[in-house]
């Protein structure tokens, strides 16, 4: 059963999208497909995700949104995450963030976490996921699973954090958390000392005077040239 997760992001669309806001749609298994492009259009996007399927090179009685013993193939993620930082968001402006539901295990991709995180951050991208996962097919997230921390690792080191589907904690619910943070978000300017545009990677560390605040920022930036 797909239904929940096309109805969930329905309504994140319609919740979520202002005038001038724009999106796009990428489902990702096997390989990764591009279900509808950059667009501002809800009605397309709509669209895009009636054509939402499963995506793992099996078509057997069982198949479901997350990882079965009946799945052959694995979940190009990194792959995926890469193309929509880098071939889909680099060159747009404004706030940008890419929205993940998966169970987090990468299999198949060519790119690993690292390419996948340096590509968010370079499109200046914030990255929220969410953790989706067949616990049995895991023993219980305790055997052979690593998503979860590779969730975490890609949501923190882009100032996203990580969100888990279980109990009153609904896909519904949780876009509803993207939502807000995504509208009362503060944009913070400071001028480096080191003012060279050399592609390297500076770590930023924001604190608050009030310990008990919890900041939630990129863990860094890379300092690229400007574009001719």
């Amino acid at each position: 059963m797909i239904e929940p997760e096309r109805q969930a992001g329905s309504q994140f669309f319609s919740s979520v999208l202002r005038k001038k806001d724009v999106a796009f749609l990428i489902s990702f298994g096997a390989d990764s497909d591009l279900l509808q492009d950059i667009t501002g259009t809800p009605r397309l996007l709509q669209q895009g995700l009636g054509r939402l399927k499963l995506n793992t090179g099996y078509s057997g009685p069982t198949s479901g949104p997350v990882p079965t013993m009946s799945h052959q193939r694995g979940t190009v993620l990194y792959d995926a995450v890469y193309l929509a930082a880098h071939d889909m968001l680099a060159s747009e402006s404004g706030r940008k963030a890419i929205i993940l539901i998966t169970d987090g295990e990468d299999e198949g991709s060519k790119l690993n976490i690292k390419d996948a995180i340096e590509a968010a951050q370079k499109s200046d991208t914030i990255i929220y996921s969410i953790l989706y996962v067949d616990r049995r097919f895991y023993g219980g997230l305790q055997i052979g699973y690593s998503g979860e921390s590779a969730l975490k690792q890609m949501s923190e080191e882009t100032g996203g954090r990580l969100f888990t589907v279980g109990g009153r904690n609904t896909l519904d619910a949780i876009f509803g958390q993207i939502q807000e943070e995504m509208r009362t978000q503060y944009l913070i300017g400071y001028t480096p000392t080191n003012s060279n545009k050399d592609g390297s990677f500076r770590k930023i560390d924001l604190k608050t005077h009030d310990k008990d605040f919890k900041v939630q920022v990129r863990k860094g930036y890379y300092a690229m040239p400007n574009a001719r």
